[in-house]
């Protein structure tokens, strides 16, 4: 699968895409409508309106990749609603079910959130 680690970064554009974009495309889109920096290393998907197909770029330190799939049979999940324009940002794992097919992706959290280290406390004794 793209990306295994959680440190990889997933961002999801929140609106039908025409998949008949290309490299320069989907980079425009990234810069333009999600705000990030398509060279970043993060992934970033684009589902179709009929939610049949998907791509993913990606920058991987040499050039642009750009990964896809076309269902067969079925949709994939729908990441977009009514006025809902904030961008969607999902987990490795959670791009990896997404592309299995599983429904809930982007409706509620399925991975665990990120552990975030606390300091030790030390004897105020010592």
């Amino acid at each position: 699968m793209i990306g295994t680690s959680r440190s990889v970064r997933v961002f999801a554009r929140p609106a039908p895409t025409d998949l008949r974009k290309g490299y320069n495309g989907l980079f425009a889109l990234v810069r333009d409508e999600l705000k990030r920096d398509p060279l970043s290393g993060d992934l970033f998907l684009f589902v179709n309106g009929r939610r049949t197909g998907c791509k993913v770029l990606l920058w991987d330190g040499t050039g642009l990749c750009i990964f896809m799939k076309r269902l067969e049979e079925g949709r994939f999940a729908a990441l977009w609603r009514d006025g809902d324009a904030d961008v969607l940002r999902l987990t490795s794992t959670e791009l990896s079910l997404f592309i299995e097919g599983c429904e809930l992706v982007g409706r509620r959290a399925l991975s665990p959130t990120a552990i975030r280290l606390k300091p030790i406390a030390t004897d105020p004794a010592a």
